[in-house]
Protein backbone atom coordinates (compact mmCIF):
# COMPACT_ATOMS: atom_id res chain seq x y z
CA UNK A 1 0.00 0.00 0.00
CA UNK A 2 1.27 3.45 -0.85
CA UNK A 3 0.61 6.35 1.47
CA UNK A 4 0.86 9.64 -0.34
CA UNK A 5 -0.31 13.15 0.36
CA UNK A 6 -1.88 15.16 -2.43
CA UNK A 7 -1.79 18.95 -2.24
CA UNK A 8 -5.26 20.15 -3.20
CA UNK A 9 -4.65 23.89 -3.51
CA UNK A 10 -1.82 26.23 -4.25
CA UNK A 11 0.70 26.91 -1.51
CA UNK A 12 2.21 30.38 -1.68
CA UNK A 13 5.82 30.38 -0.48
CA UNK A 14 8.26 33.33 -0.40
CA UNK A 15 11.58 32.76 -2.09
CA UNK A 16 13.50 32.88 1.19
CA UNK A 17 13.57 30.70 3.18
CA UNK A 18 10.96 28.02 2.33
CA UNK A 19 11.10 24.34 3.13
CA UNK A 20 10.33 23.27 -0.41
CA UNK A 21 11.23 19.62 -0.03
CA UNK A 22 8.81 19.29 2.86
CA UNK A 23 5.95 20.14 0.51
CA UNK A 24 6.63 17.10 -1.64
CA UNK A 25 5.78 13.63 -0.38
CA UNK A 26 7.69 11.43 -2.78
CA UNK A 27 8.51 8.31 -0.79
CA UNK A 28 6.95 4.88 -0.74
CA UNK A 29 6.02 4.07 2.84
CA UNK A 30 5.50 0.35 2.57
CA UNK A 31 5.75 -2.39 -0.01
CA UNK A 32 4.73 -5.93 -0.63
CA UNK A 33 6.86 -8.87 -1.61
CA UNK A 34 7.21 -10.18 -5.13
CA UNK A 35 7.67 -13.82 -6.07
CA UNK A 36 9.62 -14.92 -9.09
CA UNK A 37 9.48 -18.62 -9.84
CA UNK A 38 12.23 -20.47 -11.64
CA UNK A 39 12.18 -23.94 -13.13
CA UNK A 40 14.66 -26.75 -13.56
CA UNK A 41 17.72 -26.12 -15.70
CA UNK A 42 19.93 -29.13 -16.43
CA UNK A 43 19.57 -31.25 -13.30
CA UNK A 44 19.08 -28.48 -10.73
CA UNK A 45 15.70 -27.08 -9.61
CA UNK A 46 15.21 -23.92 -7.58
CA UNK A 47 12.38 -21.93 -6.07
CA UNK A 48 13.40 -18.36 -5.34
CA UNK A 49 11.56 -15.49 -3.70
CA UNK A 50 12.59 -11.88 -4.09
CA UNK A 51 11.14 -9.81 -1.28
CA UNK A 52 10.96 -6.17 -0.35
CA UNK A 53 10.57 -6.34 3.39
CA UNK A 54 11.15 -3.47 5.80
CA UNK A 55 12.52 -1.42 2.91
CA UNK A 56 15.31 -3.87 2.17
CA UNK A 57 15.77 -6.21 -0.76
CA UNK A 58 16.18 -9.78 0.39
CA UNK A 59 16.93 -12.94 -1.55
CA UNK A 60 15.44 -15.93 0.23
CA UNK A 61 17.14 -19.24 -0.51
CA UNK A 62 20.67 -20.58 -0.35
CA UNK A 63 23.47 -21.09 -2.85
CA UNK A 64 21.46 -19.83 -5.78
CA UNK A 65 23.39 -19.89 -9.05
CA UNK A 66 21.72 -17.51 -11.51
CA UNK A 67 23.44 -19.20 -14.45
CA UNK A 68 21.31 -22.30 -13.83
CA UNK A 69 18.00 -20.46 -13.63
CA UNK A 70 15.51 -20.19 -16.44
CA UNK A 71 12.09 -18.59 -16.44
CA UNK A 72 9.19 -20.92 -15.75
CA UNK A 73 7.00 -19.48 -18.44
CA UNK A 74 8.38 -19.38 -21.99
CA UNK A 75 7.03 -19.36 -25.49
CA UNK A 76 6.22 -22.91 -26.63
CA UNK A 77 7.10 -22.13 -30.22
CA UNK A 78 7.86 -19.23 -32.50
CA UNK A 79 4.83 -17.42 -33.86
CA UNK A 80 4.97 -14.44 -36.19
CA UNK A 81 2.02 -12.49 -37.54
CA UNK A 82 1.24 -9.17 -39.20
CA UNK A 83 -2.17 -7.65 -39.53
CA UNK A 84 -1.33 -6.16 -42.90
CA UNK A 85 1.78 -8.25 -43.53
CA UNK A 86 2.80 -10.49 -46.36
CA UNK A 87 4.01 -13.48 -44.39
CA UNK A 88 2.99 -15.13 -41.15
CA UNK A 89 4.23 -17.96 -39.01
CA UNK A 90 1.45 -19.45 -36.89
CA UNK A 91 1.98 -22.71 -35.02
CA UNK A 92 5.40 -23.08 -36.59
CA UNK A 93 4.04 -23.25 -40.17
CA UNK A 94 4.90 -20.50 -42.63
CA UNK A 95 1.91 -19.25 -44.60
CA UNK A 96 1.05 -16.68 -47.21
CA UNK A 97 -0.76 -13.45 -46.27
CA UNK A 98 -3.79 -14.09 -44.07
CA UNK A 99 -6.81 -14.55 -46.26
CA UNK A 100 -9.43 -12.51 -44.47
CA UNK A 101 -10.26 -10.57 -41.34
CA UNK A 102 -11.51 -13.72 -39.63
CA UNK A 103 -8.10 -15.40 -39.89
CA UNK A 104 -6.36 -12.21 -38.81
CA UNK A 105 -8.58 -12.04 -35.76
CA UNK A 106 -7.89 -15.66 -34.87
CA UNK A 107 -4.13 -15.23 -35.24
CA UNK A 108 -4.17 -12.17 -32.99
CA UNK A 109 -6.31 -13.90 -30.39
CA UNK A 110 -4.11 -16.99 -30.53
CA UNK A 111 -1.00 -15.02 -29.69
CA UNK A 112 -2.25 -12.25 -27.42
CA UNK A 113 -5.42 -13.83 -26.08
CA UNK A 114 -7.32 -10.73 -27.14
CA UNK A 115 -9.33 -9.72 -30.16
CA UNK A 116 -8.43 -7.32 -32.94
CA UNK A 117 -10.65 -4.55 -31.60
CA UNK A 118 -7.64 -3.60 -29.43
CA UNK A 119 -5.58 -2.77 -32.50
CA UNK A 120 -5.57 1.04 -32.50
CA UNK A 121 -4.94 4.10 -34.61
CA UNK A 122 -3.33 6.92 -32.62
CA UNK A 123 -2.71 10.07 -34.61
CA UNK A 124 -0.91 8.98 -37.77
CA UNK A 125 0.15 5.62 -36.28
CA UNK A 126 -2.01 2.72 -37.46
CA UNK A 127 -2.27 -0.98 -36.51
CA UNK A 128 -0.65 -0.49 -33.12
CA UNK A 129 -1.37 -2.29 -29.87
CA UNK A 130 -0.25 -1.54 -26.34
CA UNK A 131 1.91 -4.38 -25.04
CA UNK A 132 1.50 -4.82 -21.30
CA UNK A 133 4.43 -6.08 -19.22
CA UNK A 134 4.15 -7.95 -15.94
CA UNK A 135 6.65 -5.52 -14.38
CA UNK A 136 4.59 -2.39 -13.74
CA UNK A 137 5.03 1.05 -12.21
CA UNK A 138 4.22 -0.22 -8.72
CA UNK A 139 7.03 -2.77 -9.00
CA UNK A 140 9.54 -0.15 -10.09
CA UNK A 141 8.45 2.11 -7.25
CA UNK A 142 8.99 -0.70 -4.77
CA UNK A 143 12.46 -1.26 -6.17
CA UNK A 144 13.37 2.44 -5.93
CA UNK A 145 11.45 3.07 -2.70
CA UNK A 146 9.91 6.26 -4.04
CA UNK A 147 6.88 7.51 -5.93
CA UNK A 148 7.34 8.27 -9.62
CA UNK A 149 5.90 11.67 -10.47
CA UNK A 150 6.41 14.86 -12.49
CA UNK A 151 7.32 18.19 -10.88
CA UNK A 152 6.60 20.80 -13.57
CA UNK A 153 8.37 24.12 -12.93
CA UNK A 154 7.01 26.99 -15.03
CA UNK A 155 7.70 30.72 -15.17
CA UNK A 156 9.28 33.53 -17.15
CA UNK A 157 12.80 33.37 -18.50
CA UNK A 158 15.12 34.37 -15.66
CA UNK A 159 12.67 33.42 -12.92
CA UNK A 160 15.02 30.73 -11.60
CA UNK A 161 13.40 27.55 -12.94
CA UNK A 162 16.63 25.76 -13.88
CA UNK A 163 18.39 26.83 -10.68
CA UNK A 164 15.48 25.54 -8.61
CA UNK A 165 15.34 22.27 -10.56
CA UNK A 166 19.06 21.58 -9.98
CA UNK A 167 18.87 22.47 -6.29
CA UNK A 168 15.78 20.31 -5.83
CA UNK A 169 17.41 17.41 -7.66
CA UNK A 170 20.50 17.72 -5.47
CA UNK A 171 18.39 17.81 -2.31
CA UNK A 172 16.41 14.73 -3.30
CA UNK A 173 19.57 12.92 -4.41
CA UNK A 174 21.09 13.50 -0.98
CA UNK A 175 18.00 11.78 0.47
CA UNK A 176 18.48 8.72 -1.71
CA UNK A 177 15.86 9.61 -4.32
CA UNK A 178 16.36 9.10 -8.05
CA UNK A 179 15.53 12.18 -10.15
CA UNK A 180 15.98 13.40 -13.70
CA UNK A 181 15.70 16.97 -15.00
CA UNK A 182 14.11 17.80 -18.34
CA UNK A 183 15.39 21.33 -18.90
CA UNK A 184 13.77 23.26 -21.75
CA UNK A 185 17.05 24.40 -23.32
CA UNK A 186 18.72 21.02 -22.82
CA UNK A 187 15.91 19.14 -24.59
CA UNK A 188 16.18 21.55 -27.53
CA UNK A 189 19.79 20.42 -27.96
CA UNK A 190 18.56 16.99 -29.09
CA UNK A 191 14.98 15.72 -29.13
CA UNK A 192 13.42 19.09 -29.96
CA UNK A 193 16.17 20.64 -32.04
CA UNK A 194 13.84 20.65 -35.05
CA UNK A 195 11.45 23.08 -33.31
CA UNK A 196 11.61 26.87 -33.24
CA UNK A 197 9.76 29.30 -30.95
CA UNK A 198 6.68 29.87 -33.07
CA UNK A 199 3.41 29.19 -31.28
CA UNK A 200 2.76 25.87 -33.04
CA UNK A 201 6.29 24.64 -32.36
CA UNK A 202 6.03 25.63 -28.72
CA UNK A 203 2.89 23.50 -28.45
CA UNK A 204 4.77 20.51 -29.92
CA UNK A 205 7.78 21.21 -27.68
CA UNK A 206 5.62 20.97 -24.56
CA UNK A 207 3.75 17.92 -25.86
CA UNK A 208 6.97 15.98 -26.43
CA UNK A 209 8.44 16.91 -23.07
CA UNK A 210 5.16 15.99 -21.37
CA UNK A 211 5.24 12.54 -22.96
CA UNK A 212 8.88 11.98 -21.97
CA UNK A 213 8.14 13.15 -18.41
CA UNK A 214 5.26 10.66 -18.28
CA UNK A 215 7.65 7.83 -19.20
CA UNK A 216 10.08 8.85 -16.46
CA UNK A 217 7.26 8.91 -13.91
CA UNK A 218 6.09 5.49 -15.09
CA UNK A 219 9.66 4.25 -14.58
CA UNK A 220 9.36 5.32 -10.93
CA UNK A 221 11.67 8.31 -11.36
CA UNK A 222 10.96 11.78 -9.93
CA UNK A 223 11.03 13.84 -13.14
CA UNK A 224 11.61 17.59 -12.79
CA UNK A 225 10.53 19.44 -15.95
CA UNK A 226 11.90 22.98 -16.03
CA UNK A 227 10.74 25.16 -18.89
CA UNK A 228 8.82 28.37 -19.56
CA UNK A 229 5.77 26.50 -20.96
CA UNK A 230 3.88 29.78 -21.40
CA UNK A 231 0.47 28.45 -22.45
CA UNK A 232 -1.93 27.17 -19.83
CA UNK A 233 -3.66 24.77 -22.21
CA UNK A 234 -0.40 22.96 -22.98
CA UNK A 235 0.52 22.57 -19.31
CA UNK A 236 -2.94 21.25 -18.53
CA UNK A 237 -2.60 18.74 -21.37
CA UNK A 238 0.60 17.43 -19.78
CA UNK A 239 -1.16 17.18 -16.44
CA UNK A 240 -3.85 15.09 -18.11
CA UNK A 241 -1.27 12.49 -19.17
CA UNK A 242 -0.69 11.41 -15.57
CA UNK A 243 -2.89 9.99 -12.80
CA UNK A 244 -4.31 12.32 -10.21
CA UNK A 245 -1.63 13.45 -7.78
CA UNK A 246 1.32 12.51 -9.99
CA UNK A 247 1.68 15.98 -11.59
CA UNK A 248 2.92 18.77 -9.31
CA UNK A 249 2.89 22.20 -10.97
CA UNK A 250 5.25 24.77 -9.46
CA UNK A 251 4.82 28.40 -10.54
CA UNK A 252 7.85 30.70 -10.22
CA UNK A 253 5.88 33.89 -9.57
CA UNK A 254 8.66 36.39 -10.16
CA UNK A 255 7.83 39.86 -11.59
CA UNK A 256 8.91 40.63 -15.14
CA UNK A 257 11.13 43.51 -14.01
CA UNK A 258 13.07 41.18 -11.71
CA UNK A 259 13.53 38.58 -14.46
CA UNK A 260 14.60 41.28 -16.90
CA UNK A 261 17.10 42.69 -14.40
CA UNK A 262 18.63 39.23 -14.04
CA UNK A 263 18.59 38.49 -17.80
CA UNK A 264 21.08 35.59 -17.46
CA UNK A 265 21.20 34.90 -21.21
CA UNK A 266 20.86 38.51 -22.41
CA UNK A 267 17.62 37.66 -24.20
CA UNK A 268 15.51 40.44 -22.71
CA UNK A 269 17.97 43.00 -24.04
CA UNK A 270 17.78 41.46 -27.50
CA UNK A 271 13.98 41.34 -27.36
CA UNK A 272 13.75 44.99 -26.31
CA UNK A 273 16.02 45.90 -29.20
CA UNK A 274 13.76 44.00 -31.61
CA UNK A 275 16.51 41.54 -32.55
CA UNK A 276 14.41 38.55 -31.47
CA UNK A 277 10.63 38.28 -31.67
CA UNK A 278 8.03 36.14 -29.96
CA UNK A 279 9.81 36.42 -26.61
CA UNK A 280 7.66 35.49 -23.63
CA UNK A 281 6.82 38.49 -21.47
CA UNK A 282 7.80 41.03 -24.11
CA UNK A 283 5.85 40.39 -27.32
CA UNK A 284 4.43 36.95 -26.51
CA UNK A 285 2.10 36.24 -23.56
CA UNK A 286 2.71 34.14 -20.46
CA UNK A 287 -0.42 32.60 -18.95
CA UNK A 288 0.06 32.03 -15.20
CA UNK A 289 -1.35 28.82 -13.69
CA UNK A 290 -4.77 29.08 -12.10
CA UNK A 291 -4.75 25.94 -9.95
CA UNK A 292 -1.14 24.90 -9.49
CA UNK A 293 0.00 22.97 -6.44
CA UNK A 294 2.83 25.30 -5.38
CA UNK A 295 3.52 29.01 -5.95
CA UNK A 296 6.97 30.42 -5.18
CA UNK A 297 6.73 34.20 -4.98
CA UNK A 298 9.28 36.97 -5.10
CA UNK A 299 8.28 39.47 -2.42
CA UNK A 300 9.82 42.82 -1.71
CA UNK A 301 13.01 44.21 -3.16
CA UNK A 302 15.21 41.28 -2.15
CA UNK A 303 16.20 38.99 -5.01
CA UNK A 304 17.10 35.74 -3.29
CA UNK A 305 18.58 32.84 -5.24
CA UNK A 306 16.18 29.95 -5.96
CA UNK A 307 18.89 27.56 -4.75
CA UNK A 308 18.26 28.86 -1.23
CA UNK A 309 14.89 27.10 -1.32
CA UNK A 310 16.45 23.66 -0.99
Amino acid sequence: MYITETVTKAVSVPLSPPAFLALLNLSVVSSSSLKLGFAKSSSVSYSVQFGLKDKSLGLYGANVRLSNLVLVKAMEESRTWHINGKAERVGGVRRSALDDDHESRNACADISGKNLHQISTIGKSTNIKWHKCSVEKVDRQELLQQKGCVIWVTGLSGSGKSTLACALSRGLHSRGKLTYILDGDNVRHGLNRDLCFKAEDRVENIRRIGEVAKLFADAGVICIASLISPYRKDRDACRGLLPEGDFIEVFMDVPLQVCEARDPKGLYKLARAGKITGFTGIDDPYEPPLNCEIVLQQKGADCASPSDMC
